[in-house]
């Protein structure tokens, strides 16, 4: 696209730069070949390369930082999350996981409410709000500990109220 110019002997092809002499191209000094109909409009364009980034595997120290986005959402949850599928579903995530962690999730007397294990790719968690026989928490304070072997721990505190369950819409 395009064609090509002539300056002081030499060929030049859209998008090659050159600097013209005073005597011989009138006009700013410097000067460009540019498509007479490029494909951007003039707009500047720009080229990007990730070749060079790599994701390093085994470092601890980037593992045991990455502890640090481990969150728990919504917090604090007032009877309702945009990840319930119906009137009966309560859920919240515990998101930015590593592969294999351990999820305890205590009440503020310690007392051991729910023990969920991960091992998998996906970087979340849902917790039904439900302990470990099935039966709906109580609305409250709660302290998530997150346990990842051989890289670290984290410790979340979560609030919920919960909504009391409408029968009369069944």
């Amino acid at each position: 696209m395009g064609t090509n110019i002539n300056h002081n002997g030499s060929s030049y092809a859209p998008g090659d730069t050159f600097t013209a002499t005073s005597n011989s191209f009138s006009g700013s000094s410097n000067a460009r070949v540019i498509s007479p109909i490029p494909n951007n409009g003039f707009s500047a364009m720009y080229r990007f390369s990730t070749g060079d980034i790599v994701a390093e595997k085994g470092d601890n120290k980037t593992a045991e930082n990455a502890l640090d986005m481990i969150n728990v959402v919504p917090n604090p949850y007032y009877a309702y999350s945009s990840y319930e599928t119906s009137q009966l579903d309560n859920r919240i995530k515990i998101t930015n996981l590593p592969q294999k962690a351990t999820i305890s999730i205590y009440t503020v007397s310690g007392t051991l409410v729910k023990q969920i294990k991960k091992n998998d790719k996906i970087t979340s968690v849902d917790w039904d709000l439900k302990n470990t026989f099935g039966i709906p928490v109580a609305s409250g304070l709660y302290v998530i500990h997150v346990d990842a072997k051989g890289v670290g721990e984290k410790v979340l505190k979560w609030f919920g109220v919960m909504r009391p369950i409408d029968l009369d819409t069944f």
